[in-house]
């Protein structure tokens, strides 16, 4: 009635990392996709990993795993590498205040101050959207709180 159901994306990297011991990251327009930042749902869903690079069919979709340094993969599986991995995707000038704002709408505060853990890790470009992003906005009110009262 439905005709065929694929596997999802996530359960098929799942098995691929379970059973060759590997560690992935989302990147491109399929991290960007994950957090919300991009209605786009790529047909090739690009990872990054530290095992063998290889392309896998899974139904319509076509997963690609991509070697990189051990740079790229310090923050694989944490909130900082998806969004690191985002950023780079969309660039600079695609990173508005109206992105952000729906960033600090969706993700806690408190896996957002992590971001600052893994700050290091980000090109010069992206640290101070990140700082922006871990901001904690009762940090913003009570300043402004204090700033109005005579």
């Amino acid at each position: 009635m439905l005709g065929t159901l694929w596997p999802t994306v996530d359960a098929v990297v799942r098995a691929l990392a379970g059973k060759d011991r590997i560690r992935t990251q989302p990147t491109g327009a399929y991290a960007a996709n994950l957090l919300g930042l991009s209605e786009q749902v790529p047909a090739k869903v690009v990872l990054l990993t530290d095992g063998t690079a290889r392309s896998v069919q899974a139904g319509p979709i076509q997963i690609t795993l991509k070697r990189t340094t051990p740079r790229d993969m310090a923050a694989a599986g944490r909130l900082s590498g998806l969004v690191i991995q985002a950023f780079k995707s969309l660039g600079v000038k695609n990173i508005n205040s109206e992105r952000l704002q729906r960033l600090r709408q969706t993700i806690p505060a408190i896996e957002r101050a992590k971001l600052l853990q893994d700050i290091a890790l980000a090109p010069a470009w992206m640290q101070p959207l990140l700082r922006e992003l871990a901001r904690d906005d009762r940090d913003n009110a009570s300043a402004e709180k204090a700033a109005s009262s005579p």
